[in-house]
């Protein structure tokens, strides 16, 4: 076959393909329709659990929270007016299951007549990851910072001196707050090692103020930052030792992602 007649041909064959794909392209093409997305009920708008939460706290009792320390004499957490509130006697509470990745609705409230400054005041805070026998984890801060100023890697909306919020979106002592977290737990190889480090996304009120953010790794109080292997785990809420007055939380559901 002549050259010529050959390329001739290829061109053509070229172009009737691409004219015929052209034709043929219609916006159903990136369509699909499987699988299909699980339903749920959505929550109430006044930030209702959805039909697949796990309701971790709804104000009728505290079956699903133990002390982080084990003594049979310990005191609990009590239950006030459907609140659960913090006993700081009784040191840490936290979940009796543990979890991965998740969503998290929580909410709290700083008291009115709080007193104190810095971080005694109304100091708390909220471990997504626990690390076991109560040594620590990775704290989201809660603290009164409405008209109170700390270092600010340590006011509310921070991840515990690593991270401090894009904005202070705390309203006034005595109001109830909230905290909806996206936790995504760090990844561990067989010898303890990371594989993939712990990513957060938290909104206060509202209000993003950590983005996706790619944790160092815990949150200690003195010391370095570090990964140590414990997933799933508990999460944990903290019971300060600072001597204002003891918080209260409520409507605690979370998600399993």
């Amino acid at each position: 076959m002549n050259r010529k007649i050959f390329y001739s041909l290829v061109l053509t064959a070229f172009i009737t393909m691409t004219v015929y794909g052209q034709q043929k392209a219609t916006p159903e093409q990136p369509e699909y329709y499987s699988p299909a997305p699980k339903v749920i009920t959505p929550g109430s708008a006044n930030f209702g659990a959805p039909s697949d939460a796990i309701i971790l706290f709804d104000g009728k009792n505290l079956d699903e929270w133990e002390p982080t320390r084990r003594s049979a004499s310990i005191e609990k957490w009590t239950l006030v007016d459907g609140t659960m509130l913090v006993n700081k006697k009784s040191g840490d509470f936290q979940t009796k299951r543990k979890f991965k990745d998740f969503q998290l609705h929580i909410e709290y409230r700083i008291p009115s007549d709080i007193n104190g400054s810095g971080q005694s005041r109304g100091n708390s805070g909220i471990f997504m990851a626990a690390l076991p026998g109560g040594s620590g984890g990775y704290e989201l801060q809660v603290l009164d910072n409405y008209n109170n100023s700390t270092y600010v890697n340590g006011q509310a909306g921070s991840i515990y001196k690593q991270n401090p919020p894009m904005v202070n979106a705390c309203l006034k002592p005595g109001e109830w707050q909230r905290y909806e977290v996206v936790w995504i737990a760090p990844r561990f190889k067989e010898d303890g090692s990371i594989e993939s480090s712990a990513r957060v996304t938290v909104f206060h009120n509202g209000v993003l103020v950590q983005n996706n953010l790619v944790l160092t790794g815990d949150t200690p109080y003195l010391g370095n930052t570090e990964y140590k292997k414990n997933s799933p785990s508990p999460i944990k809420l903290q019971a300060h030792g600072d001597k204002s007055e003891p918080i209260s939380y409520r409507n605690i559901w979370l998600r399993e992602l």
